[in-house]
């Protein structure tokens, strides 16, 4: 029987040292392009990789029954599906459904609409009130809504950021943290789990190329994606500090054309990590 990847920690004690070795999900956008040519076929690449464990909710065109059924057939457990703002906004109930069709503990919402590079306070605040309503609704079916932040949050706001008073002012949903948008927004990601440690409840992890420079637009060529662990991001130093923070579930997110060949190479770095 193959050994199939779960998010799940194992612990060894050897002497005096405490390795771990933690398996690793993946966000299905990786692979868009990918579903875009043959969707059983891509799934099963992720499948013979080894992972078990995904986030998605797009079915790339297929009726959504028979995309749940080729997730049944490849042993891919949807951990956490996507929401737009709108469908938060309007039909909350809807997604809450959603996510129980596939058995989903996470509903993610990956962008707040603005006009342009305009993103201010307004924006913020209304977002806010949208995601506590909505939140609200899916935590009494046992779900958790986690914002997901790309970098434009991080502009100044009175003593702190626009993300310090989402994450002051969240009742009803959490974050999941891109560390390649936090990095690029001009945060840091270990410093910002220090910060708001109960906030976080998922990862991206998505490394940078070195040299690159970020800026808080919410923009970058997805070409500067790499391999996790040959970029300028410290992504063992993340997943070692979201560790002891308890953060169980981490995605994979490549969004470039090598995908294919660097999802396994980022695989294999993740599980070499070990902490004492």
């Amino acid at each position: 029987m193959k050994l199939k990847t779960t998010l799940l920690i194992i612990i060894f004690q050897f002497s005096n040292s405490v390795l771990f070795a933690q398996e690793f999900g993946i966000q299905l956008y990786s692979l868009r392009n990918q579903f875009n040519s043959d969707i059983e076929k891509s799934l099963k690449t992720i499948s013979d990789w080894g992972i078990n464990t995904i986030e998605g909710g797009d079915t790339y065109g297929m009726e959504e029954s028979e995309f749940r059924s080729l997730l049944k057939k490849y042993e891919l457990n949807p951990i956490s599906i996507g929401a737009s703002y709108d469908e938060l906004k309007d039909d909350p109930k809807g997604v809450a459904q959603k996510a129980l069709r596939y058995g989903a503990r996470f509903v993610m919402c990956s962008w707040i609409p603005h006009k342009g590079n305009r993103f201010d306070i307004e924006n913020t605040k209304a977002a806010v009130k949208i995601f506590n309503k909505a939140g609200a609704i899916l935590k009494r079916e046992g779900i958790t809504l986690a914002y997901h932040a790309h970098g434009y949050e991080f502009r100044p706001y009175e003593y702190g950021t626009l993300f310090d008073y989402m994450a002051q002012n969240a009742k009803n949903f959490s974050l999941e943290m891109d560390v390649f948008w936090i990095t690029h927004g001009g945060e840091d990601p270990i410093s910002l789990l220090d910060k708001y440690p109960d906030f976080v409840v998922m990862l991206h992890l998505k490394d940078m190329e070195k040299g690159l420079k970020g800026n808080n637009t919410g923009s970058a060529s997805v070409e500067t994606n790499v391999v996790l662990g040959q970029g300028q991001i410290d992504i063992e130093g993340i997943v070692r500090k979201a560790h002891q923070q308890g953060v169980r579930y981490m995605f994979i997110e490549d969004e470039s054309s090598r995908v294919i060949n660097q999802v396994p190479k980022s695989l294999s770095f993740l599980r070499s990590i070990s902490i004492k």
